[in-house]
């Protein structure tokens, strides 16, 4: 599997560098079956997290309009409990979260501990949206680089599992998947005349993209970037991470559940004993 993560602060990537498609020699079949057991695994250990309680999941997924952030979560949290999750679309500011510091909207919705979040855009936005657009003093969007390192890595220390998702797709991929909404009604809806103008500030907004890697990779909180130009690629290489990341931490789930099973037949023999 091709996938390019960045874990170090102040590693440089050229997005136009990293393919936006799947390997040539990458079987479909091939993959969808290895999703599925991936998904089936994830399951698995989002069980033994929410037992133990001992860490939680941040997904953030940013991408160009149309790189599938929808469509990833519903495939990859169609395998986890609901009951454990919650899925998080961050638009334009509300006058209230506009009265806070950036981060405050975003804090509320972090996850507690033994549960997953999905972060649908996020708190990148205004280091992407915000100067692109202007919005506000270049001065102030650049401080929040240091901001959200200091936030990603508070939730780390607090047991977070961070994974963010860039979904990598192409300009030609966009354009289709654009004029393809309007043709297709039950996706009408989804059309703007904003998607349209941001085509016009692609390279901006690839600087801007470029640029948040290089300040915000870290070893706590990673980069991945995903080819998502073939959605079921896309699909296979966000589900691989999210394994891999959630794996090493089996062996301690299980431990805490083993202690807390044993710690719950005492309590269970106790209440006997005073049954008889």
């Amino acid at each position: 599997m091709t996938t390019h993560t960045l874990d170090k602060q102040g590693e440089k990537i050229h997005l136009a560098d990293i393919a936006t498609t799947s390997p040539k020699k990458t079987d479909k079949d091939a993959a969808k079956k290895e999703f599925d057991a991936l998904g089936e695994e994830l399951f698995d250990l989002q069980d033994l997290m929410w037992g133990a309680r001992l860490n939680s999941v941040l997904i953030i997924l940013q991408g160009r309009d149309t790189a599938g952030k929808d469509g990833t979560i519903k495939h990859v949290a169609g395998h986890l409990n609901p009951r454990g999750l919650n899925v998080v679309s961050f638009g334009v500011p509300t006058e209230e979260e506009r009265q806070h510091d950036f981060l405050w909207r975003i804090h509320q919705h972090t996850p507690r501990l033994g549960e997953f979040a999905i972060f649908n855009r996020s708190h990148y936005e205004d280091v992407l949206v915000a100067r692109v657009n202007q919005l506000v003093p270049e001065a102030l969007w650049k401080e929040r680089y240091g901001h959200i390192r200091d936030f990603e890595e508070l939730l780390a220390e607090h047991g977070t599992l961070v994974l963010k998702f860039f979904l990598h797709i192409s300009q030609q991929e966009q354009e289709e998947r654009l004029l393809a909404r309007e043709k297709e009604a039950r996706k009408a809806w989804k059309i703007s005349a904003g998607d349209w103008e941001d085509r016009q500030n692609w390279d901006a907004y690839t600087q801007a993209y470029e640029e948040v890697f290089a300040r915000t990779s870290t070893r706590e909180a990673p980069w991945t970037i995903v080819p998502a130009d073939s959605k079921w690629y896309r699909n296979l290489v966000v589900a691989q991470a999210l394994v891999d990341k959630l794996r090493p931490h089996r062996e301690a789930w299980q431990k805490r559940l083993d202690a807390v099973g044993e710690e719950k037949k005492r309590d269970l023999a106790r209440w006997r004993a005073t049954r008889k």
